[in-house]
């Protein structure tokens, strides 16, 4: 298969002066897309755009914290103001403020709540109305979590956060498919800065931080690589080959690419004029209760 080529498109991606965002941008810029680097500090927007540039792509910079209306309607006027148009929207943007259930406050909650949740909403909204304007479809990429996926401890605000950018994924799919707009969501597994200060991943640092590989069996069991390794994913969701491939959660890390499943029930139990809780406790363990679902992170 020839290489994919995004020449003529445009792109945003949230949150890319650095980590996973700054691996998307710059594999968007090398399949050929003109790319809006976006970050909330400037200098490493600066840098991350300048490098894309060094390399022979084109990219601009648009210094602001995604999370409100204003921020979203500023990076799409960047990308239409540089390039004329928008065809791709990457909501990556993000924070942590771990804390179990006890110990974390409202400000912890609503930040993350703000980056990753509203962050997507407006920066997808804003997004869509100008793909719907200019009339010729396009994509938006969200990035959800395993935590989205499965929960995690010490993570409420940031599980919850994703799990509802793999609902938008799902809803938005519905809503712009007659716009020619497809939607998915991306379930990276990615060592960044953030996954660094997970202390069971604590051990690999010294790897990453000598430029080492990480062991197959990371790459392969855990599913754990390196940004580079999630970026792929980003171009073929942005390219021809998926423009059927839509309201999906697709997960990628080291050497394993996945599909996730949608929620669904998996067993059910009927009673002729509903349920006491006598009923349902008398055929609990024998029925619908049987084999409960798993929850939290594999190691």
């Amino acid at each position: 298969m020839q290489d994919i080529d995004l020449s003529g498109q445009v792109a945003v991606v949230t949150g890319s002066g650095r980590g996973l965002g700054l691996a998307f941008a710059k594999a968007l810029a090398r399949a050929g897309a003109a790319v809006v680097v976006n970050d909330v500090d400037a200098q490493a927007a600066e840098a991350a755009a300048q490098a894309i540039v060094d390399e022979g792509g084109r990219a601009v910079c648009e210094v602001v914290p995604v999370g409100d209306a204003e921020a979203a309607d500023r990076l799409v006027a960047r990308a239409v103001a540089s390039f004329g148009k928008l065809d791709l929207m990457c909501a990556n943007a993000g924070i942590l403020r771990d804390r179990v259930l006890w110990n974390m406050s409202d400000e912890d909650f609503d930040s993350v709540i703000h980056t990753h949740l509203r962050g997507t909403f407006t920066c997808a909204r804003a997004a869509v109305r100008q793909m719907r304007q200019q009339g010729h479809g396009g994509s938006l990429v969200l990035i959800s979590s395993l935590s989205g996926q499965r929960g995690n401890f010490g993570q409420t605000n940031y599980a919850a956060a994703k799990a509802g950018i793999a609902a938008f994924a799902r809803t938005w799919a519905l809503e712009c498919a007659r716009s020619d707009i497809t939607v998915n969501a991306i379930v990276p597994v990615a060592y960044t800065q953030m996954v660094a200060t997970i202390p069971s991943l604590a051990h690999l640092a010294d790897l990453v931080a000598r430029g080492e590989p990480l062991p197959t069996d990371v790459r392969q069991r855990l599913g754990l690589g390196l940004a580079e390794d999630v970026a792929p994913l980003l171009v073929f969701l942005a390219s021809a080959h998926a423009r059927k491939v839509t309201g999906q959660c697709i997960g990628i890390g080291g050497d394993k690419l996945s599909l996730w499943s949608h929620p669904q029930e998996v067993r059910v139990a009927y009673r002729e004029g509903g349920w006491s809780p006598e009923s349902i406790a008398g055929v609990w363990d024998s029925s619908v209760g049987l084999e409960l679902q798993s929850f939290g992170i594999p190691g």
